[in-house]
């Protein structure tokens, strides 16, 4: 594969900056209602406003109110989902999720390209969970033009994503799976394994004893890691 020289690099800035800046920003919207509805536009507004009003609330009155915004907002939401303050969730139109969903502080979950979420899963605090990504394969007009490639992500029942971690788009996060602290999961996982580092590779099952026969903390799991 030729690698780009100063040439190539001429010729991409001298495509970049031929459009004008307005026409650059009038791209970037035009894309963004190529690929939403109307209808999502406005729950997307909703959750903007909604949620910076709600978001903040502490105890559980804040737990309750929040719980009550994204069961309206959500594709679907059985039954209380404890999300904790400062936990930012975009594109709700676009999640599915079961029963005693927990999202913790800070995590950051977007239903942008598709996100189903099982029964009983814990998304840990500072976590990142997407379902989309920038295009960026034309050299020849800048990745904010390009829009965004969607990809389904899923994460089954039983599901623990330890804090500090990322799941990418288009990953299946298995049943059972427990994503270590400050992994990156890039590829999808085994049912019950844990999984740990960057990118996330398999350790063991959660049911597999470890050798003095004691079961690894999700700490000391990713210290074990690459």
């Amino acid at each position: 594969m030729p690698v780009p020289g100063a040439a190539d690099r001429d010729e991409t800035t001298a495509a970049r900056s031929s459009g004008s800046t307005g026409a650059r920003a009038l791209t970037i919207i035009r894309n963004y209602f190529r690929e939403h509805s109307l209808r999502e536009v406005f729950g997307i507004l909703a959750e903007q406003y909604l949620g910076t009003l709600l978001r903040s609330i502490p105890g559980a009155e804040g737990l309750a109110l929040r719980s009550l915004l994204y069961r309206g907002l959500f594709k679907k939401l059985d039954g209380f989902a404890f999300i904790y303050q400062g936990a930012y969730i975009d594109h709700c139109h676009g999640i599915s999720a079961g029963r005693s969903l927990s999202i913790n502080s800070m995590a950051y979950v977007s239903g942008r390209g598709g996100l189903t979420i099982g029964d009983g899963v814990l998304i840990g605090p500072n976590t990142v969970v997407v379902s989309h990504n920038h295009n960026y394969e034309s050299r020849l007009r800048p990745i904010s033009e390009q829009g965004h490639r969607l990809a389904p992500t899923f994460i089954g029942d039983d599901c623990m994503i330890c804090a500090n971690s990322v799941v990418l788009a288009g990953v299946r996060v298995a049943t059972g799976t427990v994503v270590s602290s400050g992994a990156i999961v890039t590829k999808d996982t085994e049912p019950y394994s844990i999984v740990a580092g960057i990118p996330a590779r398999h350790i063991r099952y959660r049911d597999e004893p470890t050798p003095d026969d004691q079961p690894l903390t999700h700490e000391e799991v990713y210290q074990s890691g690459p």
